[in-house]
């Protein structure tokens, strides 16, 4: 297969020229999803991976991490090695086409519950980065009888935009298919770059027009759709994982300890079945209490929200998984008795585990 011709001639390693001075460009907020699923295609194939890692301060264990969080510094820099190693110039709509609402974890739930299809799309585009989504994103009213998602690279960074797009649309259109049925087509979806040799798998996957060199990257679908009513409807629910969801966004820009927040989300998912106090993840980041206490606030979190957060998304996991009981998944997180896990999992997610896991199957 011909390589993208995007990513011909480029080197393993592409620092941005409007990034290089941008905090957010080595700002860690993004899951690892995205590289996940290449290194699974990469394994599939059989393709070596190990210099991917070259640089990056990371490792294979560490991708399939749901806790771990890169900058796009990392992702950018792992993407375009991966896709020259590669060579499917397909991999994104490859990867999206493959897209579940349960792979959203805690925004899958909201979503999920929301009260409609817009009410689920807004919530997507407000809270992206936490799906590992590595472009901006907007939803835009374009006429009476059109509404689109509207897509463009960050910092200028060009060359990815057909994998990081055409992963992002197929992901979303299966995703909505999944909220309200087969039969939802979008009016028409447009993206920003030439015709690639594979334009035939975009029709194919879309079922609608496809454009190609217009002036934005957009999915565009009937008003209509957004009314839809979504059968998980669960207003509690839907506002408690939105507020989890939240917690897990970084504002833009970038805070200067941000890292201290994904060392904190890593230690405890390793360990949440001892239930880690403030004061032991401190003495295992050689911090005292104090300072990680002053260093989680400047990053505007509390560890308490931070393990909640973490033993909310953990369970969730392992609901959907289906192998564990209840009181199995409760004793996973820590908690010695059933019904105070029962009762923890509500309060974190506002219903019942067993409400979760039918909501899930």
């Amino acid at each position: 297969m011909a390589r993208p011709a995007a990513l011909v001639g480029l080197p393993h390693v592409a620092t941005h020229p409007l990034a290089s001075d941008d905090p957010r460009y080595t700002a860690a907020e993004f899951p690892s999803n995205k590289l996940l699923y290449l290194m699974q295609m990469a394994d599939a194939l059989g393709v070596d991976t190990r210099s991917w890692f070259a640089g990056l301060a990371l490792s294979r264990t560490q991708i399939a991490d749901p806790s771990l969080r890169v900058s796009y510094r990392q992702a950018s820099t792992f993407v375009r090695r991966a896709l020259q190693a590669l060579n499917v110039p397909d991999a994104g709509l490859r990867i999206g086409r493959e897209g579940t609402i349960g792979g959203f974890g805690l925004l899958g739930l909201a979503m999920m519950t929301s009260r409609t299809l817009g009410e689920a799309m807004m919530a997507g585009v407000a809270h992206h980065k936490i799906c590992g989504c590595l472009l901006e994103l907007n939803f835009e009213v374009v006429s009476e009888r059109e509404v689109a998602l509207v897509a463009w690279p960050r910092f200028g960074d060009t060359e990815l935009l057909p994998f990081f797009c055409e992963e992002l649309f197929a992901s979303c259109l299966m995703i909505a298919r999944e909220l309200v049925g087969p039969e939802l087509r979008p009016v028409r979806v447009e993206f920003g770059y030439p015709r690639p040799s594979y334009a035939k798998e975009h029709e194919k996957l879309f079922d609608c027009e496809v454009r190609f060199g217009t002036a934005q990257n957009r999915l565009l679908i009937d008003t209509q759709w957004l009314a839809r009513p979504l059968p998980g409807h669960n207003p509690l629910t839907a506002r408690q994982a939105l507020a989890l969801c939240a917690q897990q966004m970084t504002p833009d820009g970038g805070e200067p300890h941000q890292e201290i927040v994904a060392a904190v989300e890593r230690l405890l998912r390793s360990q949440l079945r001892d239930q880690p106090k403030l004061q032991d993840v401190a003495r295992t980041l050689n911090l005292s209490e104090r300072s990680l206490r002053r260093k989680l606030a400047e990053s505007g979190r509390i560890f308490r929200e931070i393990h909640d957060r973490v033993r909310a998304e953990r369970a969730l996991e392992l609901l959907q998984a289906g192998a564990l009981s209840v009181a199995e998944i409760g004793s996973e997180l820590g908690f010695s008795d059933p019904r105070e896990f029962r009762r923890a999992f509500k309060r974190w997610t506002g219903m019942p585990p067993q409400a979760a896991r039918r909501a899930a199957a």
